[in-house]
């Protein structure tokens, strides 16, 4: 049996420009961080016979690889070769379809084991471009470069991607006291709602390969902001990531009506009010995670956001990226 261990990610600056619709013409940017929030997959060969089983929300057990349903598992079985007497089963932190970058934490993560599986140990950027290969070029999903990366690499990574879809990527340049006080200072919590974010992601690519002034001009903007928040992240200027985020809103909910409703709103100026600098909602917006920026007052915060209705995710930074946690043989 093979187990592995991949992390969900919360993105601080850039989300949106990382996808093909976008980076081919313009090139992309991300920066984002892994935390201490898991997919967890594991593998086994069953002694008995050579069906194939994949356990996740719903259970399914086949003769052949084409008979598999859950379309990720499916494209990694047919891409690693493997087509018999193999069982998949995974569990979660945190529930699919809430931004914080699932789908890819699943695929990274069968990647690796199936990989481990065959003793074909190969790269951490690797298992991201495999994932990125079967989301978006096999099975068509709207998914950018960021959540294969984030899953594999995890870390406070910075992805310049140019327009080929080369991505050049690199640890953030801050002292781990800085990162410590960013991350005590990124509060997040649930909006109790899930989505699939394919449709704001399709409105969104249509809108830059159609180049859509309003969509293109505000990705313009949010790539600008996000060298912007890096660099007062490596300069140690975190209160600047505050208020860059409050601006990053803005012009988040320009892309998308699908991006926010009464309710989120509600909640984001509750959080002003109770000394949030800024906000953003997770992934492609819509559901999930809200990650404010509160300089201080935190249990205050912790509060008003419990009197709207929300669950806060208490987390860590997670500097690892995808590992086997265990391999027997």
């Amino acid at each position: 049996m093979i187990v592995t261990r991949t992390p969900f990610r919360i993105t601080l600056g850039g989300g949106g420009t990382d996808l093909p619709a976008y980076y081919e013409k313009y090139g992309g940017f991300i920066f984002s961080v892994g935390i201490d929030k898991y997919m967890f997959v594991s593998v086994n060969r069953p002694a008995a016979d050579d069906l194939i089983r994949i356990k996740y929300s719903e259970a399914e057990t086949v003769d052949r690889v084409d008979q598999v349903q859950h379309a990720v598992a499916r494209e990694i079985l047919n891409f690693t070769g493997i087509d018999k007497n193999i069982e998949i089963s995974s569990m979660a932190d945190i529930p699919a379809k809430t931004g914080l970058g699932s789908s890819s934490c699943y695929a990274v993560g069968l990647l690796q084991a199936l990989h481990a599986l065959k003793q074909d140990y190969v790269p951490l950027a690797q298992l991201a471009e495999e994932d990125f290969n079967i989301e978006a070029n096999i099975l068509g999903r709207p998914i950018g470069k960021q959540d294969p990366y984030l899953a594999a690499l995890g870390g406070l990574r910075v992805l310049d991607i140019s327009k080929d879809g080369t991505v050049a990527v690199r640890e953030a340049n801050m002292p781990i006291e800085v990162a410590d006080e960013l991350n005590r200072n990124l509060l997040v919590f649930f909006t109790g709602e899930t989505r699939s974010a394919d449709g704001i992601l399709v409105e969104q690519s249509v809108g830059a390969r159609k180049e859509k002034k309003e969509i293109v001009e505000n990705m313009h903007y949010i790539k600008d902001l996000g060298y912007q928040i890096l660099e007062s992240a490596e300069r140690g200027n975190i209160d600047e990531i505050g208020k860059k985020f409050h601006d990053h809103w803005q012009h988040k909910k320009k892309i998308s009506t699908k991006m926010t409703n009464p309710q989120f709103d509600k909640i984001y100026d509750v959080a002003l009010a109770k000394g949030a600098l800024g906000g953003k909602i997770s992934g492609a917006g819509g559901g999930g995670f809200f990650t404010f920026y509160v300089p201080d007052g935190h249990q205050e915060f912790r509060e008003a956001m419990k009197q709207e209705g929300l669950r806060e995710l208490r987390y860590r930074f997670d500097f690892e990226g995808s590992k086997v946690l265990t391999h027997f043989s």
